[in-house]
């Protein structure tokens, strides 16, 4: 098991990078995290809903995502509130405090899901959550050390170096755990090192004397990597074509793995615009998918969305909506059930002639078709729980399998699409970008430049791997 220090200490990056080094070992490798708190998240082949970063691992490792992978998902909808989604369904609503009394029940779809894997893969590389020194959830922990104890598997523990203080985060955590855990870390690994290694060996020693464990492997810092986010949005954007793409920042966005191919577009400058941020002239406004719609409907009207779209549009300006971007360009948008916040009917934007109402019934599918507005191929992923109605639809942006699916404007200035993964497609992606006006023959192949960075990672840490194989095996019940 990989855990870290912190957030956004590598664990994801490890993970896969050891299961694509068991695959090229010819082991056959699954990845596991039990507990993921994500609003990127992915469908899988068997029908369900697991975090995105587990799918991007399970490409490391050969695999199509499942659920078993990621039994237990967090989609949060609110600060205090979370859609529970065990086995890849949704199984309820809950506030935090209710979750924290469920754990037990989260734990056996946990423990269930993981002798499956064992049962069929030779080996299973499991994430951690968050970090195993955060003492008041240590209580029904399952994320971390908690699920490690049930399991009896040995822990790695990974450090980010370029938040500073290592030594510290690596010590203090030891501190904050039992003894049965302590003796369960098998070693550290020291994550984004850039600089000269001999200036950090004596602090390495001290480490390995302090602690009486060894420092498994120095992994440098990795520039250029396109590998999929678990959540963060990045703080910057590096700005690279003339051609501008904005997307409102909304405070429970969805997905925006979607922009991906954006980011890496060379004729493209896509900004993502945040709260309080003056809202830039744009070629292509693009509305994300949300997980609170009408509460970020109601953000985006409050931030003077409203206003700057009306405007880009009378200048002839090109605007997409995906799933719930989608939904807030409708009339209204209604939640009777009151199952992304309070209950009730919001006017939404009004620049396309439908209605939507949020339902119970979740859908998770794996789609591929046409563009109706060009002669490209379309692929990607619906998961909603929205049912759009009007006569905006009669005039589809694609088709499913010969079935009508989103919305193009008479006007051709706006696409509305459930479909996420829409830019992923290299056919698609150019259509969508040359409907919005790019001229440019240039293609991103999505799925070339995650798997070269698979590759590079690997290479990096191969080093771990080595430590990791000269290590003896972990006997049951050694913290014991």
């Amino acid at each position: 098991m990989v855990q870290g220090t912190t957030s956004d200490a590598g664990k994801t990056t490890v993970v896969a990078a050891l299961c694509r080094l068991l695959r090229r070992a010819n082991v056959a490798v699954a990845p596991f995290k039990p507990q993921n708190m994500a609003l990127n998240s992915a469908v899988t082949a068997d029908g369900g809903e697991i975090g995105r970063a587990q799918a991007l691992q399970a490409i490391a490792a050969g695999l199509p995502a499942h659920t078993d992978m990621n039994p237990v998902l967090l989609k949060p909808s609110s600060d205090t509130g979370a859609q529970v989604i065990i086995h890849g369904k949704v199984r309820a609503d809950m506030n935090a405090r209710d979750y924290h009394q469920y754990k037990s029940v989260a734990m056996a779809a946990v423990m269930e899901s993981y002798r499956r894997l064992g049962q069929q893969y030779q080996a299973v590389v499991v994430e951690g959550a968050g970090s195993p020194a955060e003492i008041n959830l240590r209580d029904r922990d399952i994320a971390n050390m908690g699920f490690a104890e049930a399991a009896d598997c040995p822990v790695i523990l990974v450090a980010d170096i370029d938040r500073g203080g290592v030594f510290a985060h690596i010590v203090g955590t030891l501190s904050c755990l039992s003894d049965s855990e302590r003796r369960r870390i098998i070693g550290f690994v020291i994550n984004r090192f850039r600089g000269d290694l001999s200036l950090l060996e004596p602090g390495l020693e001290w480490l390995e004397r302090q602690t009486g464990k060894p420092v498994l492997a120095v992994l440098p810092y990795v520039r250029g990597l396109f590998l999929d986010a678990e959540d963060a949005v990045e703080a910057t954007q590096a700005a690279r074509g003339a051609f501008r793409v904005i997307v409102p920042l909304l405070p429970h966005m969805s997905n925006h793995t979607d922009f991906d191919a954006l980011r890496v577009h060379p004729d493209v400058d896509l900004r993502f615009v945040r709260h309080g941020e003056a809202i830039p002239a744009a070629d292509l406004i693009i509305l994300p998918g949300s997980k609170n719609t009408r509460g970020d409907l109601a953000w985006l009207i409050a931030q003077g969305w409203h206003d700057s779209l009306q405007r880009h549009l009378r200048y002839g300006g090109k605007v997409i909506g995906i799933c719930g971007g989608f939904q807030m360009l409708g009339a209204s948008v209604a939640d009777p059930l009151g199952l992304e916040g309070a209950a009730g009917d919001s006017a939404a934007l009004g620049l396309l002639d439908m209605h939507t109402e949020l339902s119970r019934d979740k859908q998770l599918v794996q789609v591929s078709g046409r563009c109706a507005f060009a002669d490209a191929a379309v692929s990607g992923y619906e998961i909603h729980m929205g049912v759009s109605r009007g006569a905006a639809l009669a005039r589809p942006a694609f088709f499913i399998d010969e079935r009508p699916e989103g919305a193009l404007s008479g006007d051709n200035q706006i696409l509305g699409s459930y479909l996420h993964g829409l830019f992923d497609s290299p056919q698609a992606g150019q259509a969508l970008l040359q409907w919005a006006g790019l001229r440019s023959a240039a293609v991103v192949d999505t799925a070339a430049l995650r798997e070269q960075s698979l590759e590079r990672i690997a290479d990096t840490a191969q080093p771990l791997f080595d430590a990791l194989c000269r290590l003896p095996a972990w006997p049951a019940g050694t913290a014991d």
